[in-house]
């Protein structure tokens, strides 16, 4: 068993283009409001963040471009939708450092993985800077450079 999922942990979604595309500083955990229909659809793994990403608006935290698919058993008495906009249960004081580094040094705020946390679904936010080209193909070489030195290792 691996750490997460001896702390009841487990994972609905990840965001793997994430670390492909951004360079990710910091990692912050936030709670986030849902409807009956949604939290039983991502108990059953219909959830993708890929293009996720979070805005700050006003004083509060918003999650875009996420993606729960309805079960059709459950949201037959609800118009469901699966594109809508979920709000993020963060601190003020989180709120206001987020806001002050997104508006003033120019950070994104990425969605990295959903999970399940002590029977609540969490969101991993991540605050990103966005890789250029030159920088994606490093990362792909060292990726690639690092499996085989693995394989090499394996090998003797």
């Amino acid at each position: 068993m691996t750490k997460k999922q001896q702390s009841g942990e487990s994972s609905i979604a990840q965001n793997k283009k994430a670390r492909f595309d951004y360079f990710i500083e910091d990692r912050l955990e936030a709670g986030l409001a849902l409807l009956g229909w949604e939290v039983k659809s991502m108990r059953a793994g219909k959830a993708q963040i890929t293009d996720s990403f979070v805005i700050l608006r006003e004083g509060e935290a918003w999650l875009l471009g996420s993606h729960v698919t309805p079960l059709i058993t459950v949201s037959t008495h609800v118009i469901a939708d699966p594109k809508r906009i979920r709000k993020l249960l963060l601190n003020r004081r989180e709120i206001d450092r987020l806001t002050g580094l997104v508006e003033r040094k120019g950070y994104t705020l990425i969605a990295l993985e959903l999970y399940w946390s002590k029977n609540r679904i969490k969101v991993a936010v991540g605050l990103a800077k966005g890789k250029k080209q030159h920088d994606k193909r490093d990362s792909e070489k060292d990726r690639d450079w690092q499996r085989d030195k693995a394989r090499v290792l394996k090998a003797h």
